[in-house]
């Protein structure tokens, strides 16, 4: 996935983050619990594994990355690593946590893929590296990546929070040790996003770098709006999307 980010243009990502993943997750829910419940019960401990090792393992390698894309779609790894641990911990607050994180995830990633795509239209770049003192020069879109950022970690108030906690939830009733090893995942993953937004956003631009600098334009931020709306609205207000989600 992080490859097929690398290469896709802006649109394909945000499709591929805020749809075609929900997919697997939709599969996985429908198919393989509903219609293979034993089966699933069997391989729990073997998916709990893969998932754990995913999620740590996103979150490491995310720290080692230099393309703006490939980081935002390892942290789609590990946030897909937490939907699995929910839907296979079998209880109803780890299925619901896992629908709800789907999607969240798939409303925020969309949002950072677009601000990665606004930035790669001005400077034809993705490495971090050339990228430096950006809120001087665009605040408009370091206010909005920043608030993608925060729903990305799950911070409280935003919509991956709501899930992430409930996945947690779901995965302490079944197996303590796994859901404190999702924390650390979780931990970790707040690390690459907070150091991400630093390293762009922060401290004095790079004109030897960058040349020209422009902030969001009315169509690229009438595009970011709904997406920060649809983040803080299912974060303080989940009741509107569980009140519509039958679980056992």
């Amino acid at each position: 996935m992080p490859e097929a980010h690398g290469e896709a243009p802006t649109s394909g990502s945000v499709i591929l983050a805020g749809i075609l993943l929900k997919l697997g997750g939709y599969g996985v829910l429908r198919f393989s619990i509903g219609l293979f419940s034993d089966a699933s019960a069997y391989f729990t401990p073997l998916v709990y594994t893969i998932s754990i090792l995913g999620v740590v393992y996103a979150s490491i390698t995310t720290l080692q990355q230099v393309d703006l894309k490939k980081i935002i779609a390892y942290s789609s790894v590990g946030h897909m690593g937490l939907v699995t641990i929910g839907l296979f911990s079998a209880n109803s607050q780890g299925i619901l946590g896992s629908v709800l994180l789907m999607l969240g995830h798939g409303i925020v990633s969309s949002g950072l893929f677009l601000c990665v795509g606004i930035l790669y239209e001005r400077h034809r770049t993705r490495v971090v590296k050339y990228y430096s003192g950006l809120i001087h020069t665009m605040p408009l879109f370091s206010l909005c990546f920043i608030m993608f950022t925060m729903g990305n970690i799950g911070l409280p108030g935003t919509s991956n929070f709501v899930g992430e906690f409930l996945v947690i939830l779901g995965c302490f009733i079944t197996n303590s040790w796994a859901a404190l090893l999702c924390g650390s995942g979780m931990v970790l993953g707040a690390g690459y996003g907070l150091w991400l937004m630093n390293r762009i956003l922060f401290g004095n631009p790079k004109e030897t770098a960058l040349v020209t600098f422009k902030d969001v334009s009315r169509i690229e931020f009438c595009t970011l709006f709904p997406f920060v709306v649809l983040m803080f609205l299912l974060g303080f207000m989940p009741e509107c999307i569980i009140c519509y989600i039958t679980v056992f």
